[in-house]
């Protein structure tokens, strides 16, 4: 995905996120939006997702993830971080 309009977030998701589908739930979402990026468990509990896509595309993102069953998301934190040029797919590490 490239072009216009474009812009990539890192956000870092707090509360119970892991354990309950957050990962499949997000490349499921990201695909369903036409967003790329990653998302990945951390050691500490939290997961952490880079997002690339209209500012659009990531607030439907993150709307789907806070009224998915068996998520609880108690914090975000967000970053915006520069985009990839040649990502083109959505993947879950």
């Amino acid at each position: 995905m490239s072009g216009a309009g474009l812009i990539r977030r890192r956000f870092v998701f707090s509360g119970e996120v892991q354990g309950v589908g957050f990962r499949y739930r997000a490349k499921m979402f990201a695909g369903e939006l036409g967003i790329t990026g990653w998302v990945e468990n951390q050691w500490d509990g939290t997961v952490v997702m880079e997002a690339q896509g209209t500012w659009e595309q990531l607030y439907r993102l993150i709307r789907e993830l806070q009224e998915a069953r068996f998520i609880e998301i108690s914090r975000i934190e967000k970053k915006t971080v520069p985009v990839e040029e040649h990502e083109y797919y959505f993947e879950t590490r």
